[in-house]
């Protein structure tokens, strides 16, 4: 699909156009969204340039991504996309800017791209030359990577209370309350790990596409290059941020094994007292069960008394010996 935004005097506007017919001179931002092989055709005749395909568009060298050819800028980015679903995933967009134009190549259609579009319609007069276009969909772009961010650093909050937190309860509530769901907290560090490392490659690939349009020699406005320098410095600050997010999510998993690995040991701890705890009086229990005629007291009335009482004892005497010296 093919979008086509031309400069009226009220500003940015939507043109509403047949898909054979030709693009105007007036045309400030060209958006192709999945376009066909004859969109791609059009758009390269009519400003002479060499759309890249989806398959250039994933080469991961820069001289690939960020290059300048016939007085354009060829500029692919990694944009985070589908983060409303279990599997968030990255995405390239190539920017084009030529002279008084901006095309746009995408194959996703991300929630920045759309707030953008969006905008534009409500504020046509506020992005009304290429290079500002190019400035507001960057903008666009980084705003939604720091919402991501934000909402990794509430997950990483979360789960640091629930692996951290001592409630004080007793009785049934207390038992009940130290039972703590830790496949959940490894799922909430397993998705927000996902996604800080999306975020970082993409915060990644921006800040080597904002370093090279600013030392491009294309003609570009002041207030642009104002804030594109001014994107620059937030791309850098929220990898910073991210980086430590990450840091931060190594110490919460290797914390959240441990504590696993201390309700494990509880766990075989308590099998084995119980152990400890049932050997006496099995013990006991082989001894009066032998097959022999004379053992002392089998044939006395009170002798089947006196060995459950004695096994009763040989289990309480470690119980209470356990107790004195702390290990219960």
């Amino acid at each position: 699909m093919l979008s086509v935004y031309c400069l009226a005097p009220t500003g940015l506007k939507l043109l509403e156009r047949n898909s054979n017919a030709p693009l105007p001179e007036e045309a400030v931002w060209l958006d192709l969204l999945e376009p066909t092989v004859e969109e791609e055709k059009l758009v390269e005749q009519r400003l002479g340039l060499d759309i890249p395909t989806r398959e250039e568009m994933r080469d991961i060298e820069s001289s690939s991504r960020l290059y300048e050819e016939d007085g354009a800028l060829y500029l692919t980015a990694t944009v985070v996309t589908r983060l409303d679903t279990q599997l968030p995933e990255n995405a390239q967009i190539t920017f084009i800017l030529r002279g008084a134009r901006l095309v746009t190549n995408r194959y996703v259609d991300p929630l920045p791209i759309r707030r953008f579009i969006g905008y534009v319609e409500r504020h046509p007069q506020a992005n009304t030359t290429a290079q500002a276009v190019l400035a507001g969909l960057l903008e666009s772009i980084v705003e939604r990577i720091a919402d991501v961010i934000e909402r990794v650093s509430g997950d990483i909050d979360t789960a640091s209370g629930s692996v951290f937190s001592h409630r004080a309860v007793t009785g049934a509530k207390k038992s009940r309350a130290s039972q703590r769901d830790f496949r959940k907290v490894l799922e909430v560090i397993g998705q927000s790990g996902e996604l800080i490392a999306k975020a970082r490659e993409s915060l990644a690939s921006l800040s080597r596409l904002l370093a090279f349009v600013q030392q491009s020699q294309l003609a570009m406005p002041q207030d642009v290059r104002t804030r594109l320098r001014t994107l620059s410095h937030d791309v850098v600050a929220m990898s910073d941020h991210a980086g430590f997010l990450g840091t931060n999510l190594n110490f919460i998993l290797d914390a959240t094994l441990g504590m696993i690995n201390i309700d494990q040991n509880n766990i075989l701890k308590i099998f084995s007292v119980v152990t400890v705890f049932l050997l006496p009086p099995s013990v006991i229990g082989a001894v009066f069960g032998m097959n022999f005629e004379r053992i002392p007291g089998s044939h006395e009335h009170w002798g089947f008394w006196g060995a459950l009482g004695l096994m009763a004892l040989s289990s309480v005497l470690p119980y209470l010996w356990f107790r004195r010296k702390g290990w219960l």
